[in-house]
């Protein structure tokens, strides 16, 4: 098999040798072309900061990188932006992920754990990424947007689509591109003849001039070009629920695999916040962070990688490292793990992470509260085919109230 099979196939243990042996590393990247993967913690924390690595896809040497083409009307988001066009955009939608809203957002979530959780019945079998940690994150983000029940269906194979291609049928990725372009077209042109109390209907009054609609507008600085209104709108559904499935999904597998760790959350509820942590530390989504372009050579632990290459830096690779986190395969709920970077670091740290944290939180809390009994049930899980991410597509259980 080679490396980037073995990176798909088993992440963890190709980090440990590649920290070791060749902490940057030329790799074939997410594209297929030559990219530099970086594993070390204090190197991808330094490089998630650094400024001479941008996110601009105009800084990548000429025929270095062939990404994902989207249209410029999905390209125009913050993983393809640097200061200043970053800053103001982020300024834009800063003001619906603060910790004070997410707090607001709590009980509606619980809500709809809830809900989702009658469904499953009092006892039996399902698939908790169908049935549960799916369901919620598209739900709450689509709630927050304000999308339609009706629209929200195809979501989840569009991005899967994007995700996890698949390589029986190649088309299907740009397929869903078209799909996603139209469906965010249609839907701005309903919120703007009706706007509601939503997040896309105050990013619509930015972008059309009515920058104080929700209170925050701060002059000809505070707007959105359309590309980047219509991009913000796809970035924020995209990213705000297929990392949050994975982060839920990931650890409920691995309290399945921790029946002890799972037995201390249900006597203590109150190590929740620390839990999630931990699983997040210990199995986040992300295995490779957006790829940056250096706009000069810049050297990382003695390698000097040119201007314009590809660099992949890990988080996951990074918060094992044992150099940061005294045995980091080991999962420990009194751990102290500040400065994991599973939901970045600097100016590009997760918009959303307040918000995944608190799904991930409320979906646990109400799964043990509801279930006394959970194990997993035949078949085995699986696990989505990604280089740059890390989700199953299925996690089997038996589940009791009683």
């Amino acid at each position: 098999m080679d490396l980037q099979g073995e990176l798909v196939e088993h992440p963890h243990s190709v980090y440990e040798r590649l920290r070791h042996s060749a902490p940057v590393r030329r790799i074939a990247g997410t594209d297929g072309l030559p990219a530099w993967l970086v594993t070390r913690y204090d190197d991808v924390r330094a490089a998630l900061a650094d400024p001479r690595l941008s996110l601009d896809k105009r800084n990548a040497a000429e025929g270095g990188y062939r990404g994902l083409a989207l249209p410029p009307a999905l390209d125009a988001n913050l993983l393809n932006m640097d200061p200043p066009d970053h800053t103001r955009i982020r300024k834009l939608v800063g003001r619906a992920f603060t910790p004070r809203r997410v707090e607001q957002l709590r009980t509606p979530i619980r809500a709809t754990a809830d809900r989702l959780l009658d469904a499953l019945g009092t006892a039996g079998t399902a698939d908790l990424v169908a049935g549960y940690a799916g369901p919620l994150p598209i739900i709450v983000i689509c709630d927050l947007l304000g999308i339609p029940e009706d629209r929200r269906p195809d979501f989840r194979s569009w991005t899967d689509a994007l995700v996890a291609p698949d390589p029986e049928r190649p088309a299907a990725a740009k397929e869903a591109v078209v799909a996603m372009l139209g469906f965010f077209t249609e839907l701005l042109a309903h919120k703007r003849a009706r706007p509601a109390d939503d997040l896309l209907s105050d990013l619509i009054a930015v972008r059309d001039g009515d920058g104080d609609r929700d209170g925050g507008g701060d002059g000809e600085g505070d707007r959105l070009g359309e590309d980047e209104l219509m991009s913000l709108a796809f970035l924020i559904l995209f990213a705000g629920y297929e990392n949050t499935v994975q982060l839920i999904g990931n650890a409920l597998h691995t309290l399945l695999e921790h029946p002890e760790q799972l037995e201390l959350l249900r006597k203590d509820p109150s190590l929740l916040p620390a839990a999630v942590e931990e699983l997040t530390r210990y199995e986040g989504p992300v295995l490779l962070a957006i790829r940056r372009f250096p706009t000069e050579d810049v050297t990382i632990a003695g390698v000097t990688i040119p201007a314009g290459e590809t660099v992949l830096l890990s988080p996951a690779a990074a918060n094992r490292d044992p150099a940061r986190f005294s045995r980091p395969d080991v999962l420990d709920f009194d751990r102290d793990t500040a400065g994991h970077v599973a939901l970045g670091h600097g100016i590009h740290y997760c918009l959303g992470a307040a918000l995944a944290r608190a799904e991930t939180e409320i979906a646990l809390a109400a799964l043990l509260e509801r279930f006394p009994t959970l194990e997993p049930a035949g078949p085995a899980p699986t696990w989505r085919r990604s280089l740059r991410a890390r989700g199953l597509t299925s996690l089997p259980v038996r589940y009791d109230t009683h």
